[in-house]
């Protein structure tokens, strides 16, 4: 399948479909460069390829789309950096994961530039993640109810290890979001989580450092979510994320 050389007379498919959806976008400034980016976006739509999959080499991509190497070289270096192709020296270039890393990039950077404004970008954050975890509470106790799991039962005892000896426990606290998102049907639910909680971390340290009994409340009530999704008890495991979010909320002044 060759790719359709780029015209700055219409948008292409992705682009006119993403501001359709997302009417206040702004519309990209029309250089030879981004509609080459489009170009090659819609040619891995059109063609139906996966993360991995292999693109036209940089040649073939100047001469099917009529354009300079530079401007090829350009589109690459953006949709590299939007994580949606993968450049792997010595091999070619493929189609990227089209991961939230992008995501991540700009929310970190939001709350670092607001720290003149307090904790306000750590707390539209955590925000965030409790709206998530709550909204969500029916299907997590649906897919958990009576169901046993030896790793995300390991995962709750690290933590309580830890917080036992004071020690915050960032790494289990995501593995367990994330172990208990694996069992929805909708893998973007721990997408999502994970990239707020990549968020969360990078500016934690903004934060004072957590006091001891805020790091065993926080391990409990982690505990708390497992046994009460286990149980079917949905109103218990709400209880069980507010107490979760509570300590937290509290350190960034809500």
């Amino acid at each position: 399948m060759t790719i359709a050389r780029p015209s700055a007379r219409g948008t292409t498919t992705v682009s006119s479909d993403l501001r359709s959806a997302y009417p206040s976008l702004s519309p990209a400034p029309t250089t030879q460069a981004t509609l080459t980016m489009q170009a090659i976006k819609d040619y891995i739509i059109q063609a139906h390829l996966q993360p991995g999959d292999p693109l036209p080499t940089e040649s073939q991509l100047c001469e099917d789309l009529g354009v300079s190497r530079s401007s090829v070289r350009e589109a690459v270096r953006t949709l590299v950096a939007l994580d949606i192709v993968e450049v792997r020296h010595g091999h070619g270039t493929f189609v990227g994961q089209a991961s939230m890393r992008p995501m991540v990039e700009s929310l970190v950077f939001r709350g670092l530039l607001n720290r003149d404004k307090g904790y306000q970008g750590l707390l539209n954050v955590v925000e965030l993640r409790a709206t998530l975890d709550t909204a969500l509470a029916p299907e997590v106790v649906r897919a958990w109810k009576g169901h046993q799991d030896p790793q995300i039962e390991a995962t709750v005892e690290e933590m309580e290890e830890l917080a036992r000896r004071g020690q915050p426990f960032p790494e289990q606290d995501r593995a367990f979001h994330s172990q208990l998102l694996a069992r929805l049907d909708n893998p973007l639910y721990r997408h999502l989580t994970d990239a707020l909680w990549a968020v969360h971390v990078l500016l934690i340290p903004l934060l004072r450092a957590p006091e001891p009994k805020d790091i065993l409340d926080t391990a409990t009530s982690h505990r708390q979510m497992l046994r009460t999704a286990q149980a079917g008890d949905t109103d218990s495991y709400l209880v069980a994320i507010k107490s979760h979010y509570r300590p937290l909320l509290a350190s960034v002044g809500r």
